[in-house]
């Protein structure tokens, strides 16, 4: 079956999904006939070619019939969207993704404007537009028989935003708070890139975060965005192929090791530059404390990266820092194959991490926003949840 890498180097809307899946070759027929099965009314679906800074693109809109607009907002609170995905005809596993990705929206909601999980509303999200984008994605995923989904780290815009609750910074709270422990950053385009419902799906579905798989790519799909930037592209690009059998081994790897020690920066500036190397194609990027010459207490600054992205991360510490210099040499390294498997338990069902060594499973471990979200639901002390989990 194909895997799926999207590069999210301009952010991610529900509605670039749907445009990159159907610029792929999904089938558009078919994505509002699975819509249908959500008996919503009110609404159409569009989709058109348009260009976004050079790139042609497919734009895809939900567009709300006359007087429409105060009937979607009003499908606006937990049950109503509970009621409507589970009335629906729609595959029984489709069903139970979309109300876990609906759930983990409100409880964001939830927990960064202080309210009760009932009584938290999708202000800034139309009821009709946010089931259409999320179930949208399922259904898209569904018929092009996609695997895994993999991402580059989240571009999330800067800027302000405007909502109900008055004019936020970007990134959003909620957007934020469904990101915790995601790769992200932030570039100079005063724009929110990334919004919640792009944010709830991919930190829901992606398998992992990084620079593109070893894969062969089969299609290309280019979903457009609703501004036009002119300096960079507005647009989500989808690459859909399979997995390398050469290298998805994943042994006996070669990366590039690009270090400079620095001792003259302001401290504050260091998260900005890694989210900077990120962007450039640093695979890793880390911190750790030295003494340099005359006693002095500096940094070396380290980044992992593939030769081909060498000269593109160096180039992003020389401008971003105060060094003058760096160093770098190609290092192997040999990691484990990684997949993520769902295990039942006292608990319910969780995620566990299986990592491997040809075919013998060598650690698993369970995940550790799973455990979390156990403990914070029972009042239980983490380490107990995470004792009680037999991952054998």
């Amino acid at each position: 079956m194909p895997i799926l890498y999207l590069d999210c180097s301009s952010g991610i809307s529900g509605d670039m999904l749907l445009g990159a899946f159907i610029d792929a070759g999904g089938s558009f027929k078919e994505l509002e006939k699975g819509l249908s099965r959500l008996n919503i009314k009110g609404y159409k679906l569009n989709a058109k070619i348009v260009r976004r800074a050079g790139f042609r693109a497919t734009k895809v809109d939900v567009i709300l019939k006359s007087g429409v607009r105060g009937q979607g907002s009003g499908v606006r609170r937990w049950k109503d969207i509970n009621s409507i995905i589970t009335k629906s005809s729609l595959p029984n596993d489709i069903k139970q993704k979309g109300l876990t990705i609906f759930k983990r929206l409100f409880e964001a909601e939830a927990r960064v404007h202080g309210e009760k999980f009932e009584d938290v509303h999708l202000h800034e999200l139309g009821g009709i537009d946010c089931i259409v984008d999320i179930v949208g994605t399922l259904i898209c995923l569904d018929f092009l028989k996609i695997e895994k989904l993999y991402s580059s780290p989240l571009n999330l815009g800067s800027g302000t935003v405007r909502t109900e609750h008055g004019i936020l910074p970007v990134p959003a709270p909620a957007t934020i708070e469904l990101l915790k422990n995601i790769p992200v950053y932030s570039s100079d385009i005063p724009f929110e890139l990334t919004t919640p419902t792009g944010a709830v799906l991919m930190s829901t579905l992606a398998h992992d975060f990084g620079s593109m798989q070893n894969m062969q790519v089969s299609k290309i799909g280019i979903g457009a965005g609703g501004k036009d930037f002119k300096t960079q592209p507005n647009v989500l690009r989808a690459f859909i192929g399979q997995k390398s059998e050469v290298r998805s081994q994943k042994s006996g790897n070669n990366i590039t090791v690009i270090e400079t020690n620095i001792d003259d920066m302001n401290p504050q500036i260091y998260e900005y530059v890694m989210g900077k190397l990120f962007q450039a194609g640093a695979l890793d990027v880390f911190l750790t404390p030295v003494i340099m010459k005359k006693g002095r207490p500096g940094i070396k600054l380290s980044a992992l990266c593939s030769d081909a992205k060498k000269e593109d991360v160096i180039k992003a510490i020389l401008r971003e820092t105060t060094s003058i210099g760096v160093r770098f040499y190609e290092a192997e390294r040999k990691i484990l194959d990684r997949e993520i498997k769902s295990i039942d338990t006292e608990f319910g069902k969780i995620n566990v991490k299986v990592s491997k060594l040809g075919d013998d499973i060598i650690k698993t471990a369970p995940e550790y926003e799973d455990c979390r979200r156990i403990a914070k639901k029972l009042n239980m002390p983490l380490i107990e949840v995470m004792k009680r989990i037999d991952v054998s």
